[in-house]
Parts: C-alpha cells; structure tokens; sequence
C-alpha cells in the first residue's frame, strides 16, 4: 500500500508530462474533491453537537461512570 509520501511523489512526477489542459482539468478535479469534503460536525444538528460538548466537559471533569458501574446499578433490569 502507497503511503501518502509516496503517492506525492508519484503524482508529482506526473504532472510535469501534462499538457495545459491536462493540468487545468487535474485541477478541477482537485478542486472539486476540496469542494466535497464536509465536516461530519457540521453535518449534525445543534443539539447533538451541544450533546457532544456536554459529554466531553464531563469526561473532561471527571464525571464518568465505568460500563461495569452502569450494568451493576441497572442490572436488575436486564434480567429476563
């Protein structure tokens, strides 16, 4: 498997043997990958990403409980 390095090089070494129009339609089609690339944050709503926040100030505050912890206090309802 190509690393990113590698795939540079490679490309780079492409792209000298191109003529113009070859180059500017490479071109586009770079910029059009760059125009799709989304952040999957700004996908979600304002409500999940507040979710988020929240989740990530708590862990940040100590305030987690472990899976054990959470099985052991509901496990009384997980029995069939």
């Amino acid at each position: 498997m190509n690393t990113a390095r590698n795939l540079d090089k490679e490309i780079a070494q492409y792209l000298p043997k191109l003529n113009d129009m070859q180059k500017r339609t490479v071109l586009t089609v770079v910029k059009t990958f760059m125009q799709e690339q989304k952040d999957w944050w700004d996908e979600i709503g304002e409500e999940q990403q507040q979710a988020i926040d929240k989740a990530l100030l708590d862990v940040k505050e100590g305030r987690l409980r472990t899976h054990d912890d959470v099985m052991k206090k509901y496990k009384r309802w997980l029995k069939k």
